[in-house]
């Protein structure tokens, strides 16, 4: 309120108002542009590889960044439903999720390989993960890391499960976890053209990553919003690529002698069956029993 020189009250000018959809849109166009440009640069112009963390962890930190952008200075809505706190004690049952299901994830991959005739149970490959290291220490030291590698992650969750997914849509779960896993997806489709997967087939490959990155969006949705914390679904997409894929592509490339070594397709879509098992799960029980507001925790 401002006075006047009479002594009475005027109203003070209503604060201008951002279009909703203006912060997932400036998101976006961070998100990408940022990206894919660094993926330009340091690949073309640098000669990194795409293995290269040097490479990797600038780019998929973008998102996170560009999150924190819109949220401090374009939509200035700030970071209430962030979903920042840790919750350790509320939340530890889904931290504790998001640390082994990936490992029981591999578990049933490695056991569908089995089942398909893709695979003979032989685990010596993993003495490779980690030169003059048994394969049996080297998963247990894995592990162990795994949750010191959680923060990586964070930049790509905090841009799109947190802030990206609640925006789409109207922040309607089923609909806006699609479609989050849809625009997750292709993002990260610049990396199959420099090194970092190999598709014989790139246009049926980038399918294939579609519907793997879908359902991990799914499950990572599933985790962030029961738990209430970004950081559990940042352990999750660790483990995802840390253990779930990293184990299962060392065990399905290796040129064991009891059958030829698989490519990126067989590799990619393996490990898609048990999480797409784990996400039509997860999308049902979202529906049946909507998960709570997180500023409301």
């Amino acid at each position: 309120m401002s006075s006047t020189t009479t002594g009475q009250t005027t109203p003070s000018p209503p604060a201008p108002t951002v279009s909703p959809t203006r912060g997932w849109v400036v998101f976006l166009v961070l998100s990408f542009a940022g990206t894919w440009l660094w993926l330009l640069i340091g690949h073309t112009l640098l000669g990194l590889s795409a293995l290269n963390l040097l490479l990797q962890l600038p780019g998929f930190c973008i998102p996170g960044l560009a999150a924190v952008i819109v949220r401090r200075w374009v939509t200035r809505e700030g970071f209430a439903d962030a979903g920042l706190a840790l919750r350790l004690r509320s939340a530890w049952a889904y931290y504790l999720v998001a640390w082994l299901g990936p490992l029981a994830l591999a578990a049933v991959t490695m056991g569908c390989a089995v089942v398909l005739g893709l695979w003979h149970p032989d685990l010596s490959s993993l003495d490779e993960l980690s030169p003059g290291m048994p394969g049996w220490v080297a998963v247990i030291a894995l592990m162990l890391v795994l949750p010191l590698l959680t923060p990586v992650y964070w930049g790509e969750e905090f841009g799109w499960t947190s802030y990206l997914r609640p925006r789409l849509f109207g922040g309607r779960l089923l609909p806006s976890i699609v479609a989050t896993g849809l625009i997750w997806a292709c993002w990260h489709f610049p990396l199959a053209f420099i090194g970092y997967v190999d598709f014989s087939n790139v246009v049926l490959g980038l399918a294939v990553w579609t519907v793997c990155f879908l359902c991990q969006e799914v499950v990572l949705a599933w985790l962030y919003l029961r738990s209430g914390t970004v950081w559990v679904a940042s352990l999750a997409h660790a483990g995802n690529n840390m253990v779930l894929f990293l184990l299962t592509g060392q065990l399905l490339t290796a040129d064991d002698g009891h059958g030829p070594a698989h490519g990126a397709m067989v590799t990619t879509l393996l490990p898609t069956i048990p999480v797409a098992v784990l996400a039509l799960w997860a999308g049902y029980r979202l529906r049946v029993r909507p998960p709570q507001d997180v500023r409301t925790r």
